[in-house]
């Protein structure tokens, strides 16, 4: 008995120093790659959320839960991460199913371009953030490119062991906790960097989505059914990478068909007065802070019509919570204007 004692004890104390190592290795997503924390930061935010935006860059950047509570009451989160593939927001909508059921999903249609796993890169920045359950392990396996093993993701040590001699203040401030970046979910910037002008499209060889992308949406529908709630599919107000004819025409089609509510923001330009030479900050790929209070004032009204979304200001408890997230808006908000007028750029999002 002893023995078994002192083994057990042993493999304990392996397994601990094991997990502490992977932790201090693993990156860390603070002053590069920042966008990494976003899968992990849901969690803090999950619950009573009437709305919740899935899909890559174009929904964390470009529309703000605190707008949209602040003009109408309504309660929202997004799940987004750099280029997010429609197979993993179906996962990420999900892996939010356990933990509450929104009334809206908000599905940007821009990555049915990618039919194929794209990178580990992007894969680690989308699910290490993830909580382990049966909907990341599917997630993962769906996501991984050829070079990858599944063991990696159970074991992010056997990835990251190689980062010991890259280590620096970062890795062992944020060893066991990180600093909050987003707005449940979205990233704010400040800054502005107008479009000057853009590249002329490049022709395809074929504009049709793949089978496994629209197997995805149908999926994504099919879920939202059976939960009861209402699917809004958008193209996201985001002019560059070029967002083709022929593929908007494929998403009202499918709209049609299904009985979805399908938004282009590239056809709304006037409605939501979003301007390209100010509110963006890297010419046109992202809105800074302007357009995405711009896109989000305008697309609340949308949200309001919809099954189930109420202004819910009145409520005393919610309020209190909501006042704080305005807080902490209104403080990385003054945070970056004042790096803008000091450096004039912003140097980081905190």
């Amino acid at each position: 008995m002893k023995k078994v004692i002192r083994v057990a004890a042993f493999l304990l104390l392996l397994g601990v120093c094991l997990w502490l190592l992977q932790r201090l290795l693993m990156p860390k997503y603070i002053y590069e790659n920042e966008e990494g924390v976003l899968s992990g930061e849901y969690y803090g935010n999950a619950g009573d959320n009437d709305v919740l935006f899935i899909g890559d860059c174009e929904v964390y950047s470009n529309f703000s839960p605190i707008k949209l509570w602040e003009d109408y009451g309504i309660t929202s989160v997004i799940r987004g991460t750099p280029q997010q593939l429609i197979w993993q927001s179906y996962y990420m909508l999900e892996d939010t199913l356990r933990y509450e059921t929104p009334k809206v999903v908000v599905f940007n249609v821009f990555s049915m371009k990618y039919d194929k796993p794209q990178s580990e890169a992007y894969n680690r920045l989308t699910l290490d953030g993830m909580r382990w359950s049966p909907v990341k392990v599917k997630a993962v396996n769906a996501s991984m490119t050829k070079k990858e093993s599944f063991i990696s993701y159970l074991f992010p040590i056997l990835r990251f062991h190689s980062r010991w001699n890259e280590l620096s203040s970062e890795d062992f401030e944020y060893w066991f906790g990180s600093e909050q970046l987003s707005h449940n979910g979205y990233v704010m910037r400040v800054d502005s960097k107008p479009v000057e002008s853009l590249p002329d499209p490049i022709p395809l060889a074929d504009y049709h989505y793949s089978d496994i992308v629209w197997e995805y949406l149908d999926k994504i529908r099919d879920c939202c059914r059976e939960h009861g709630i209402t699917l809004i599919l958008i193209k996201s107000p985001s002019c560059y990478p070029y967002f083709y004819d022929e593929w908007d025409q494929q998403i009202e089609e499918y709209a049609r068909k299904n009985d979805l509510t399908y938004v282009n923001f590239l056809k709304k330009g006037e409605e939501t007065g979003i301007d390209y030479t100010q509110d963006t900050y890297d010419a046109g790929l992202h809105l800074n802070l302007s357009g995405a209070e711009k896109a989000s004032a305008w697309f609340g009204k949308i949200l309001l019509e919809q099954p189930g979304i109420t202004d819910r200001r009145n409520d005393a408890d919610l309020s209190g919570k909501w006042q704080e997230k305005i807080t902490f808006y209104e403080k990385m908000k003054a945070s970056q204007e004042k790096q803008l007028e000091e450096t004039g750029k912003v140097t980081s999002y905190r």
